[in-house]
């Protein structure tokens, strides 16, 4: 098998069916770690702070009320970074005296913990500058959760300033086929369901054209395009797989949910070097039903790959 370093870490997204179907796919998370590192670490932490300069209003929303869960967030993962990458990340934990260090990017940051004003940024947006991950905390109140606060650089094809506040069915109401076939209720219910300390993850897929991480709502003119520019010639190194690695965590104090989101992407051309994730995903492909296809916006190209996919297969 002809594959790099990053085919062998890429997050295959689907299971032993050869159909795909919305569901709840999370599975515990051993180790239960919500962070993960990869090659492209700081060509994505400069995008994400370049987003974040740039767009502001887009890309980080906070209510004033979730200031504790902030706080929380910033200590599960600054201690998870400095115990799993620790010849890249520094913690020193002296009361509320805090010493942050970041080895990759040669920055360090003292802080007393709990007081925000210490810090040049909130708690949420503070550690999330310093993680390839987007971070979501959704607070939990009147039998539901809503998404209360969040740094969001690299959506797919959603927006945090619409989402922001909303409750989880309504942030999933555009699903097709999410409400009546009760699905929100029982991934919702799911969610409250959450324990501290037992973490969850699960794995979101799409096919884009181009390779962009930040494919919000706001900015659909500028990526939407290219869809209507993949053809026979560039649909190998133009058609990405994108895969979401989501990770869910219930913080103990404030008993909102951390929800954590890794994005990864790879050229159709290196994907297919793998027969057997070539196999099964022309399958998928294949057999996905229409409303699936249109609301991952994937049917303008979706022969193109299919028939592109039928010729590797060929050759194998």
């Amino acid at each position: 098998m002809n594959t790099t370093g990053k085919n062998l870490s890429f997050p295959y997204p689907f299971s032993d069916r050869d159909v795909y179907r919305y569901s709840n796919n999370a599975i515990p998370l051993n180790p239960p770690t919500g962070i993960e590192l990869t090659e492209d670490y700081l060509d994505d932490i400069n995008l994400k702070r370049k987003l974040l300069s740039n767009h502001p209003e887009r890309c980080y929303h906070a209510a004033s009320f979730t200031l504790e869960a902030q706080w929380e967030v910033l200590d599960l993962i600054l201690h998870q970074l400095a115990s799993c990458y620790p010849e890249k990340f520094k913690l020193v934990v002296n009361g509320n005296q805090w010493a942050f260090s970041n080895l990759q990017t040669g920055e360090e940051e003292t802080f007393l913990f709990g007081d925000h004003t210490t810090l040049p940024f909130e708690p949420l947006d503070f550690v999330g500058r310093h993680v390839q991950e987007d971070l979501i905390l959704m607070m939990q109140r009147d039998g539901d959760v809503f998404l209360d606060a969040g740094q969001l650089c690299f959506p797919a094809n959603w927006s945090l300033f619409f989402d922001a506040g909303m409750s989880f069915k309504e942030i999933h109401k555009p699903i097709p086929g999410f409400h009546s076939a009760s699905l929100d209720e029982r991934i919702l219910q799911f969610l409250m369901r959450i324990e501290a300390g037992s973490p969850w993850w699960r794995k979101n897929w799409s096919l884009m054209a181009g390779n962009r991480l930040d494919t919000s709502l706001e900015t659909f003119a500028e990526w939407g395009k290219a869809r209507k520019k993949v053809t026979k010639e560039n649909v190998g190194k133009l058609v990405h797989l994108r895969v979401e690695v989501q990770k869910l965590f219930r913080l103990p104090k404030s008993n909102a949910i951390l929800f954590t989101i890794h994005t990864h992407m790879l050229p159709l051309e290196q994907f297919i070097q793998h027969t057997p994730w070539l196999e099964q995903f022309s399958a998928i492909l294949h057999e996905l039903p229409e409303f699936i296809a249109d609301y991952k916006g994937i049917s303008l190209y979706r022969d193109v790959v299919l028939e592109y996919l039928e010729k590797e297969l060929e050759k194998r």
